[in-house]
């Protein structure tokens, strides 16, 4: 049965521009979509329809309307993005994890980027598997630059297997920071885009940020910090419960990784595949996994990992 519904918007004149789109394409996009009708007068909405085509258009009227109070920008192909990766759907909320050096609020763009962020909420160690492309790395260096930011962690403790491909540390030129950094990059990025690269420095430099190889862990207690493990597949079992009881009070544990990309010997043996088999009945340590509805790099990504998943 067809009905239809009004919605108030509320947003000023300005935003309501950004939110119907230029010549309306936003409207006319969604009316395509849901198969609706959308008509407006000021910041009254009718939608006409069928009554599960209306209230799937509401709801994306509302996580429309959140982008634009948290972002000041809306774009046609953020909205295809907010569908796509099943937002409306889900019902779920833009809830902001920090912001950026520009000042924007950054959020999961997804329903598992969500549901990461709702677990790293919740847990003290959380392990968290995906493929390449669906922010595990940003959103855990995100939630720990939240946690600095409001003084709830004293450190940034960031940790990533140094060997790939048979390659070993003790053989490459330079000092410790030398060495490590290029496995670190991701971080560093991750960090640059939320802290400056200036301010990052300077953390680093205080030691109130920190790198180090999963090798240097060994005899530490990590108290009042953030420890993020990136690339934990490339761990093996023996490291893994070595990391794992470096945990001190006051501490947060992310242990990310992508099963699909381990360049052990065996992928027996991974200590992340090891550890979540073995843990994850403990009901306070929380387990993530993020899919190829995930990925928020370019659409190819998730064809291109989908191909080499189904061989």
């Amino acid at each position: 049965m067809k009905i239809d519904k009004h919605i108030e918007i509320s947003l000023s004149n300005d935003y309501l521009q950004l939110f119907e789109g230029i010549n309306q394409e936003h409207l006319r996009y969604l009316e395509k979509i849901y198969n609706v009708e959308i008509t407006n007068r000021s910041n009254r909405f009718l939608v006409y329809g069928e009554e599960e085509d209306v209230d799937q258009t509401f709801r994306i009227f509302t996580l429309m309307s959140e982008y634009i109070n948290l972002n000041n920008d809306l774009s046609l192909a953020r909205i295809k993005q907010l569908i796509q990766h099943g937002f409306a759907d889900y019902g779920g909320k833009m809830k902001p994890v920090t912001y950026n050096t520009q000042g924007k609020q950054v959020y999961p763009k997804t329903k598992g980027q969500s549901q990461f962020v709702s677990v790293l909420e919740n847990h003290d160690m959380i392990f968290a598997v995906g493929p390449a492309g669906t922010g595990k790395t940003f959103l855990a260096v995100a939630y720990g630059v939240k946690l600095l930011r409001e003084n709830k962690v004293k450190r940034i403790v960031l940790v990533r297997p140094a060997v790939e491909a048979g390659e070993n540390l003790g053989f490459l030129p330079g000092d410790l920071k030398v060495k490590i950094d290029p496995y670190l990059q991701p971080l560093y990025d991750a960090l640059n885009q939320l802290l400056g690269v200036e301010s990052v420095a300077k953390l680093i430099e205080k030691q109130i940020i920190e790198v180090a190889p999963l090798a240097y862990m060994r005899g530490r207690t990590l108290d009042d910090a953030m420890v993020i493990l990136d690339e934990a597949q490339n761990t093996t079992k023996s490291q893994m419960k070595m990391f794992l009881t470096r945990m001190g009070f006051n501490s947060k544990m992310i242990i990310n990784g992508d099963i699909s990309q381990i360049d052990l010997r065996s992928r027996s043996d991974s200590g992340l595949l090891d550890a979540i088999d073995l843990l994850r009945n403990i009901n306070e340590i929380g387990m993530v996994e993020l899919t190829l509805d995930d990925i928020v790099r370019h659409p190819l990504v998730a064809k291109i990992l989908s191909k080499y998943e189904g061989r």
